[in-house]
């Protein structure tokens, strides 16, 4: 069984520890640590984020794509300490300490049914930046976990994660603030990416696709 710490909003520890389990049964807020893989694409002036498929025998979310490597911070555990082994147990990858780039905090909560029980997710998440360059092959993933890994430009991600056409688990106001803290990092490191325009909200999604529909169809609106 795994025990883990209940958190305040701070993220600090209310000296009360529950069963896994009985976490996501009653919404307790909990730590995790977050690793988000990047690598740069020196043509493309863009990166590209990891994205892992859960396993299908998972009991949340099978099959749905998620965050590079994650995981519940267990009782008397730190965020960067857990970090390291997630990604070493679900990835194959030893990190030093130094690799990864705290970048911001997260509070989500997600509630849904899985195999006719109510899971209610409530964590706090400390979010790490860690660039890659190791090859899909040479990543061993822990198949309990892992069904697969592939690289997506992070664009395109945040596109998917806005039109809501792509079966994730992520939360979408994280990957928001990931976009940028990306765009940060290789800004800081001497390798800015290029800028293209990212529409900021659905509403403006749908009126791009009202006005392509409209050229299609050959109608003209007299202003």
């Amino acid at each position: 069984m795994e025990y883990i710490d209940l958190r305040r909003e701070d993220g600090s520890l209310t000296g009360e520890v529950k069963e896994r389990s009985l976490v996501h049964r009653d919404g307790d807020l909990h730590g995790t640590s977050h690793v988000w893989l990047v690598r740069y694409r020196a043509e493309e002036q863009s990166a590209d984020v990891l994205l892992q498929k859960r396993s299908r025998n998972k009991d949340s979310f099978p099959g749905s794509y998620d965050i590079s490597s994650a995981g519940h911070i267990p009782s008397g555990d730190d965020f960067l300490g857990s970090a390291l082994r997630e990604l070493e147990e679900e990835l194959g990858i030893k990190a030093r300490p130094e690799e990864l780039h705290f970048v911001f905090t997260h509070i989500g909560r997600h509630e849904a049914e899985f195999y006719g029980k109510v899971f209610k997710n409530h964590e706090y998440s400390r979010i790490y930046l860690y660039e890659c360059e190791l090859p899909l092959a040479n990543m061993k993933l822990q198949k309990e976990e892992v069904e697969s890994v592939l690289w997506m430009d992070y664009r395109e991600c945040l596109k998917h994660i806005r039109k809501e056409d792509m079966d994730h688990c992520i939360f979408p106001q994280e990957f928001e603030r990931l976009v940028a803290a990306i765009e940060d990092y290789f800004a800081r490191t001497g390798r800015p990416l290029g800028r293209k325009e990212i529409t900021e909200t659905w509403a403006e999604d749908a009126q791009v696709e009202l006005e392509d529909w409209i050229e299609e169809q050959g109608i003209y609106i007299r202003q």
